[in-house]
């Protein structure tokens, strides 16, 4: 298919022969071609030409070294060799919209863009929700980072556009939204929603410990991992005591509390404490566990 932009002018066509001959110089030869000037096109071995009628204009091709020439033309004589399909950004939010821009790719690089109205546009796949008939691509809702890929139809061609729908809410995604783990743990360990497994109540490998917890704790909930804590006496210190526990994860604050009784409500930070880690142990001494008894238990968060 080609293309011809004319800008506004005044052509007078006068008959026209080209004399056929070859010519040859110290730096170069041309050798004998018939060219067609009544605007049909013409080819041989190394060339080939597409005139306007009278000869006035015309492109010619040659093969080795490819080269393309358009002469005589106010505006531009195109070829168009396919689709292209993009858009301002090469992402979405989740939920959100996007405008899709169809384009002919032209035999010289260039692209030609077009009203996207025109375009057969394909059927939307996971995680695009809709293609509507003006090329407006509307994300649905992911658990991570996804991509996803669109495709537009104009004549015999075919235009793809491969993008990403950004997971901008870690909790927002099916029956998993709202429950206070991310999405993409719970289907790590679980699969796509539904699966009432997942929930954050449920203690799925029955260690006592919810899945809520071994999120934040950081722990797998299918493999009878426990988060575990411990005290221990100081030796020749009366005064003081170990707390002990295990895994400590990256990305996770840990906090030792203390209180003298297990039905008050006033934990506080140990005021006076030392730790050390030993791979996945950390043992924190508190250097000020009188009056006793005294209870200990260890807050954890994550970002």
């Amino acid at each position: 298919m080609k293309i011809l932009t004319l800008l506004s002018c005044i052509s007078f066509l006068t008959s026209a022969s080209a004399l056929a001959a070859s010519r040859t110089s110290a730096s170069y030869s041309i050798a004998t071609e018939t060219i067609d000037s009544a605007g049909a096109p013409s080819s041989s071995t190394n060339y080939k030409n597409d005139a306007t009628a009278g000869g006035i204009t015309g492109v010619s091709a040659v093969a080795s070294p490819a080269e393309v020439v358009k002469a005589g033309y106010v505006a531009q004589l195109y070829e168009i060799v396919g689709l292209a399909v993009t858009s301002a950004q090469p992402s979405v939010n989740e939920g959100a919209s996007i405008q899709l821009q169809p384009r002919y790719i032209l035999d010289d690089s260039t692209f030609l863009t077009l009203d996207p109205t025109l375009v057969t546009w394909g059927a939307p796949v996971e995680p695009i929700a809709s293609i509507s008939g003006s090329g407006v691509a509307t994300a649905q809702t992911v658990y991570q980072d996804t991509p996803a890929s669109v495709q537009g139809t104009l004549g015999s061609y075919t235009g793809t556009y491969n993008l990403t729908v950004i997971n901008v809410v870690n909790d927002d995604f099916g029956s998993y939204a709202g429950d206070g783990i991310d999405d993409s743990w719970q289907v790590q360990y679980f699969g796509q929603p539904p699966n009432s497994n997942a929930a954050p109540n449920v203690d799925f490998d029955h260690t006592g410990q919810t899945n809520l917890f071994k999120f934040v704790a950081g722990l797998n909930p299918l493999d009878g991992s426990r988060f575990l804590v411990s005290t221990q006496s100081v030796p020749g210190q009366p005064s003081q005591k170990y707390v002990i526990f295990s895994p400590i994860v990256g990305g996770r604050t840990y906090i030792v509390q203390s209180v003298s009784s297990p039905a008050s409500s006033a934990w506080a930070p140990l005021p006076q404490m030392t730790q050390t880690d030993n791979g996945p142990v950390r043992t924190v001494t508190d250097l000020n566990a009188l009056p006793a008894p005294r209870f200990y238990r260890v807050q954890i968060s994550k970002p």
